[in-house]
């Protein structure tokens, strides 16, 4: 069995270390280590860990900003933050902005290994039922997990709002789904100026679907948006 693959974004040289070699000692991780969350960014993008443990209070950049940035354009990387704040706010942001579980400090190493190892379990439980729900949408295949849209062989990777946007269209495919609900589902407003950006999403979607005249994205004035497959 592959070992799992943990990026550790933390600070304190001790604490990182101390957790590196439990981990290790275990021969079920490897784990790769950054102390502060831009390195840690690098890192997730160059060495594609299997899940990030971060600490939320770094200097450079902060846990809850390098995974506001990891969650633009992934959605599925389970993250576990370490936080000596125990603040509800604090706790309520780390989920809000995509964190999957919370650790307090000082925590016991059994109870982080437990942790990775239930949230990399619900991960791939999720992979295996996201795998088979490709969406067929006339000439085209799309892969919400990996948020790409094929056509033939030309692959195309969708921002993550796309994906999410496209993934709501599809689950309503041929019916209409109301442009309320979608703004409060991933905008998380319904003012203007996010109506404006909604539109501005739809005209990005239906450009890169323009390949096959069967697809099309109707306006339903006032109402919302109808993904129809001729």
């Amino acid at each position: 069995m592959d070992k799992i693959k943990v990026l550790l974004v933390e600070d304190e040289l001790t604490l990182s270390m101390i957790v590196k070699e439990t981990l290790e000692e275990k021969g079920e991780f490897v784990v790769l280590t950054a102390g502060n969350g831009e390195t840690g960014l690098q890192k997730y993008h160059n060495l594609h860990p299997d899940i990030i443990v971060a600490d939320v209070m770094m200097p450079v950049m902060d846990g809850f900003e390098m995974v506001q940035q990891i969650r633009e354009t992934d959605t599925q990387i389970p993250v576990l933050f370490l936080t000596a704040r125990s603040a509800v706010d604090d706790v309520v942001e780390g989920f809000t902005i995509g964190g999957n579980d919370y650790l307090k400090k000082p925590f016991g190493m059994n109870e982080l290994i437990i942790r990775i190892k239930a949230l990399m379990n619900r991960a791939f439980q999720k992979t295996q039922i996201a795998t088979s729900n490709h969406f067929q949408i006339g000439s085209y295949t799309f892969d919400p997990v990996t948020q790409s849209l094929f056509f033939a062989e030309e692959k195309t990777i969708l921002s993550h709002r796309e994906s999410e946007l496209l993934k709501r269209l599809c689950d309503n495919k041929n019916h209409v789904l109301h442009t309320k609900t979608i703004l409060l589902e991933l905008w998380g407003d319904d003012d203007y100026f996010t109506t404006r950006s909604l539109h501005v999403f739809i005209t990005k979607l239906r450009q890169k679907l323009v390949k096959d005249p069967a697809v099309c994205i109707l306006n339903v004035r006032g109402i919302g948006y109808k993904l129809i497959v001729g």
